[in-house]
Formats: structure tokens, C-alpha cells, sequence
């Protein structure tokens, strides 16, 4: 066929799949054909009148999409530095609770590191367990009846056995943390031992945002299960 001939049959039209599909399969189309490279142009800005060759697109496509490879780096790895310091708080409150002989000894353990290693402020402990009632309750510890009326808003918490971050009601924060602590914005309740059968440990933060719903929970888990080995040893 003549080119002439080639350019009076009338060719069916050709959809952006198709030729995306071609593209993707033949990557090296456009190193045969250089020149026809050298044609195509693009609005470099949907505001701007100007255009860049395709070569220059491509460029800016890949700048664009190695910056946003680049800010996901950044993000995990502060996310790996986060998570190697709380590791490294978790070691220290395990190595503290392996020093304690006593259930009294524990419970001052679990309130050392939650105030020096893990800068936690508001944190109390509620025990179910008899043996707690022979202890000196204070602000952080307190021996609590799990039948009570001020725990029965905590059942589906204690049933679930796991722990949960979030806002809570103004009645659950004035029992955990007094009624003089209305600065508490968020809190984590981790239960302790199978669903909740020891106790409690709340924590409490100023900011509404510190403990979400949405965050990971993995780490107050493990620090539940120490604490929890630890009361029954």
C-alpha cells in the first residue's frame, strides 16, 4: 500500500488505554522514534500557557514522585525512632519489675517508670486483687471492687480485654482522676490480665489528640502483659 493509499483508509480510533497499553509494552517506542519525541509538547501548568517537551515532563514527574518517595522516608523512619524509644522505656520497666520481690514493689515499679521513663503524669492503677487492699492507696494506686457502680461503665472495656484510646466520659474521668483533673483530654485504659481481671491501667493526657481510636495499640499491650505477669507472680 502506497502512502497515498495509506492515508485515505480511514483508521479506528484509538482509545487512551490502548495506547497506554502499547506504551507500556513497547517502553523503548519512543527511542526509535526520536524525532517524533522531539514534537510532542505538554502544558507544563494548567495556569500557564507555557510547554515543556515530553523528555521535561517525564522529568518533572519523576522530581515529583522521588520527593513524595522522599517524605515517605522521612516518615517511616521516625516512625523506627519513635518505636526504638518506646522499645527502649519498655526494657526499662521490664528490668524494674524484675526487681521487685513484693506486690508492693511492683506497684511502686509500674509508677517509677510510667513517671520517669515514659513522662506519664496522670496514670493510675486500679487493683481488683485482695492483696491490694493491704496496700497504702494514694494517687496513683487504688484498691477497687470490680462489682462497683463506677466500674460497670468500664464492662465493655474489661470484656473486650484490650486496651482503647480515646475521650471517655466526664463521670469514668472524675472517678479515675478526680474531679480536679477536667484538664485530661484523652485517655488510654489498658486491662489488665484476661479481660481486665486484676485491674486497670489508665492514662491520661492534656491533649485531646495524644490517644486516638486510630492509633496502634501493640505497645500498650505489651506493657499491660508485663504489668499484668508481674501482679500474679
Amino acid at each position: 500500500m502506497t502512502t497515498s493509499q495509506a492515508r485515505g483508509v480511514k483508521h479506528e480510533a484509538l482509545s487512551d488505554a490502548s495506547v497506554a497499553d502499547y506504551l507500556q509494552t513497547f517502553p523503548d517506542f519512543f527511542e526509535r522514534h526520536a524525532a517524533l519525541l522531539a514534537k510532542l509538547h505538554l502544558p507544563h501548568r494548567r495556569d500557564s500557557g507555557a510547554t515543556v517537551s515530553l523528555v521535561e515532563r517525564q522529568v518533572e514527574v519523576l522530581r515529583e514522585r522521588n520527593q513524595s518517595l522522599e517524605r515517605k522516608l522521612r516518615e517511616l523512619v521516625d516512625v523506627a525512632r519513635a518505636n526504638d524509644a518506646l522499645s527502649e522505656r519498655i526494657h526499662r520497666l521490664t528490668q524494674r519489675l524484675i526487681r521487685a520481690h513484693s506486690l508492693g514493689e511492683t506497684v511502686s515499679a509500674v509508677e517509677t517508670s510510667l513517671r520517669e521513663d515514659f513522662e506519664a503524669r496522670n496514670a493510675v492503677l486500679l487493683l481488683f486483687l485482695d492483696a491490694a487492699r493491704t496496700l497504702e492507696p494514694g494517687r496513683f494506686l487504688r484498691s477497687v471492687d470490680p462489682a462497683s457502680a463506677e466500674m460497670k461503665s468500664f464492662e465493655s472495656l474489661l470484656q473486650s480485654g484490650k486496651p482503647r484510646c480515646g475521650q471517655i466520659r466526664d463521670a469514668q474521668r472524675d472517678f479515675l482522676f478526680g474531679k480536679d483533673c477536667v484538664e485530661i483530654g484523652s485517655v488510654a485504659l489498658v486491662p489488665l490480665g484476661a479481660k481486665g481481671a486484676l485491674g486497670v491501667l489508665a492514662l491520661g493526657a492534656n491533649d485531646a489528640a495524644h490517644f486516638h481510636p486510630g492509633m496502634s495499640t501493640e505497645f500498650l499491650t505489651r506493657i499491660g502483659d508485663l504489668i499484668a505477669f508481674a501482679l500474679t507472680r
